[in-house]
């Protein structure tokens, strides 16, 4: 199922998630995936959500530090069981900062990542930003 462009302030964009068409290289099908400004989430790069799509594993996020940015260049972060980076490098404090961030916004992200929340302004409407 594919994300829908939300309306109102462009404050997040929806962009073309990671895969080539087809399946990637962790079993995605290529999805549209929406990223959080760090002004959106109080984090100090951009996080990346999407919905299950195609995927053969639980639910994941991706970071980045820049909203234009290569597959090879994003680190790809498991919520379940706990959270962990599955792929690329993470600087630990960073790791710390989004898992606070995941903790408190987790049945928001994995509701989206579900399909329980369809649209992609009512995941960003419900999402919480941490202080830090």
């Amino acid at each position: 199922m594919r994300t829908k462009n939300a309306t109102g302030p462009a404050d997040h964009r929806v962009s073309r998630g990671p895969g080539r068409a087809g399946l990637g290289a962790e079993g995605q099908a290529g999805f549209e995936m929406a990223n959080l400004r760090p002004e959106r989430t109080g984090l100090p790069f951009v996080v990346f959500i999407s919905q299950k799509g195609g995927a053969r594993h639980d639910v994941r996020v991706k970071v980045a530090r820049a909203p234009k940015v290569r597959p090879a260049e994003m680190v790809t972060v498991a919520l379940r069981p706990s959270v962990r980076v599955v792929r690329g490098r993470l600087d630990p404090r960073d790791l710390d900062l989004l898992r606070h961030w995941l903790e408190i916004n987790e049945q928001v992200i994995v509701d989206y990542w579900n399909g329980d929340i369809e649209y992609t302004e009512d995941a960003l409407s419900a999402l919480r930003q941490i202080e830090h």
